[in-house]
């Protein structure tokens, strides 16, 4: 695993994929060493909560390409000034991340989506007239009343009303909408 720029820590591991979101997966291990952090060094302390804070930034679709290199050099310097094991390591998940799936990251910062479809604030809805019946059902059970449409006639959904809650999807018979 040291090879490939990994380590095993305390003997865990966590498999994950495709429906796994790589910046989310970072925001995630961040926020465990910020928990687990002492506070005694600022690097630690303070750099990995601005590591977080962009990658908090990037999963709500107001990253910037500035944004990542701005956290490439923050990682390198956690790792270099940290005093202990917990903050030097602090920046591998975020660094491996962006050398493996970089294509994740500019996606949520460039076509501001995210691939796996876990970022909730980069998430649309979409109703296939195609396929939607007017049966009603999304629009009765969604909480923030965003879907419109007639019975018997393909529904729509107002992307400025919804809350990306996913019930409209959880409720179609008809496979008619789908999360991008």
């Amino acid at each position: 695993l040291g090879a490939i720029g990994s380590m095993m820590g305390s003997g865990g591991l966590i498999v994950m994929d495709e429906d796994n979101c790589m910046v989310d997966i970072a925001k995630f291990f961040l926020e465990f060493i910020i928990d687990e952090s002492c506070g005694k060094c600022s690097p630690c302390r303070i750099g990995t909560k601005r590591l977080y804070d962009l990658l908090c930034k990037i999963t709500d679709g107001k990253g910037t390409l500035e944004d990542l290199s701005t956290i490439e050099e923050l990682c390198e310097h956690i790792k270099s000034s940290a005093l202990c094991g917990l903050g030097q390591t602090a920046p591998n998940p975020v660094l491996s991340t962006l050398k493996h799936f970089r294509e994740e990251y500019l996606a949520h910062v460039v076509e501001k989506r995210c691939p796996a479809g876990v970022c909730k604030n980069l998430l649309h809805f979409v109703i296939d007239p195609g396929k939607c019946k007017g049966c009603t059902l999304c629009a009765k059970n969604c909480p923030a009343d965003a879907i419109m449409g007639a019975v018997k006639a393909p529904h729509v959904i107002d992307p400025n009303k919804c809350i990306k809650c996913g019930a409209c999807m959880d409720n179609c018979r008809f496979g008619a909408i789908s999360k991008h």
